[in-house]
């Protein structure tokens, strides 16, 4: 085996966070039934880019059931648990690249270790083993069958590649599955993040000014966990839609200049590059945090930070005091990286269980119907993602009505009316 980890011997620890993770993943469990038997990701190598997390443990184990050969790599320097790496190398016999902390020559040594299993399929969170092998590896691509990708920033990308019509091969956007960016990017988003600032800062949420840039999904599901915590939570939006949204969600509105003089705490939740720069920091108060819960760090001008700055430590784990010149202090969490995965736990494992199940179904279909996709981005086929819904439901014990015969005719009739 190869693999490049911090140290085996966590794997005793980091076998029993899986165990916990997949005592919470029913619908995973269930698709491990299935590709146990019928194998079919057989012959597959498959190389992934992914927080390497419990849950993500539990995933590796499905596609491994299921017949694949995999090389598993970390999607953030900061999100990797280590223990849970060693048992996956140690326990599940999946070479794994990844170790927290990792500075950005051994993440993209990593991504290139992963990449050297020379894939049939590809499995991104943020797309950087697609966007490696189109800029450096394209002798790669015909042994590519194609990809899955779980993030809204990985989209984003792929989907700009598609548009420039540089992209050399289907890929399947896993985050746009409705039981993915509904619950993953809302409750697990919203629940996680709000736990790795506490965890990094012990600050009382409630009576803060909370401020939430960017009202997507993952937006909606902190303001949703901010104003449960009774902070005063204000809304920073560029898209009229979203904004309105928020307004009748009884959000405050707001722009970012403004808002910079009176928040506490804010948060980044967009996807985009710079949305927290020097006129921003400049306006802050004594003490304001900074943090984010898109996937790169880039939402944060932390350049723009580190110049206005005299003088820069370590408070706490996670917590970097900048010291401006004029004495004030801004505290950026998590180096500006996914604060919910680099101090806490990332999402919860019965979340994770549909966002996983679409992984390992998507990357079943990829398999089976490459031949008949183009070089596009797919959305989650219907069809998987109402039987994810359906096994999740069962899984709860909670039963739903099913239409008449009547009632099925009457929808797809156009004759009837008043």
């Amino acid at each position: 085996m190869d693999y490049d980890i911090k140290d085996i011997k966590l794997s005793a620890q980091g076998k029993l966070r899986i165990e916990w993770a997949s005592n919470n993943m029913p619908v995973l469990k269930l698709i491990k039934k299935r590709f146990a038997k019928e194998r079919p990701l057989n012959g597959i190598r498959l190389a992934a880019c992914l927080h390497v997390t419990t849950e993500t443990g539990v995933l590796m184990d499905v596609l491994k059931t299921g017949g694949a050969e995999i090389r598993l790599c970390a999607s953030n320097p900061l999100s990797t648990q280590d223990d849970v790496a060693a048992s996956l190398v140690k326990d599940f016999k999946i070479e794994t690249f990844s170790i927290k902390g990792e500075d950005t020559r051994i993440y993209y040594h990593h991504i290139n270790s992963a990449l050297g299993l020379k894939p049939h399929v590809t499995m991104d969170d943020g797309a950087d083993l697609v966007s490696t092998i189109h800029k450096n590896k394209q002798d790669l691509l015909s042994e590519i069958l194609g990809g899955t990708e779980e993030t809204t920033t990985g989209v984003i990308r792929l989907r700009a590649m598609e548009h420039e019509g540089k992209l050399k091969c289907p890929v399947i956007a896993v985050n746009d599955a409705q039981t993915k960016h509904l619950f993953d990017n809302r409750y697990g988003t919203g629940q996680s993040t709000i736990d790795g600032i506490i965890r990094a800062t012990n600050k009382l949420i409630a009576g803060c000014n909370f401020v939430v840039c960017g009202y997507g999904w993952c937006g909606k599901g902190v303001a949703m966990r901010a104003r449960g915590m009774g902070a005063r939570v204000i809304v920073i939006e560029v898209d009229a839609i979203k904004a309105l949204e928020a307004t009748m969600d009884g959000y405050e509105l707001m722009p970012i200049a403004e808002a910079a003089k009176i928040g506490d705490i804010f948060l980044t939740t967009t996807g985009d590059v710079s949305v927290i720069r020097k006129e921003h920091f400049k306006a802050m108060h004594d003490g304001a945090v900074v943090g984010n819960s898109g996937h790169f760090n880039v939402e944060i001008d932390i350049p723009s930070l580190e110049e206005l700055s005299k003088k820069k430590r370590t408070i706490r784990a996670f917590v970097e005091e900048y010291t401006l010149s004029d004495g004030r202090r801004i505290y950026l969490l998590g180096e500006g990286r996914l604060i919910n995965l680099a101090s806490a736990e990332g999402h919860p494992a019965s979340v994770m269980d549909m966002s996983f199940a679409n992984q390992a179904l998507s990357a079943e279909y990829m398999v089976k119907e490459h031949r008949k996709l183009e070089n596009k981005v797919y959305s989650v086929p219907k069809y998987i993602d109402e039987n994810i819904a359906k096994l999740k439901l069962d899984s709860m014990g909670i039963k739903i009505d099913k239409l008449t015969p009547k009632q099925e005719k009457y929808l797809s009739s156009w004759e009837e009316g008043t």
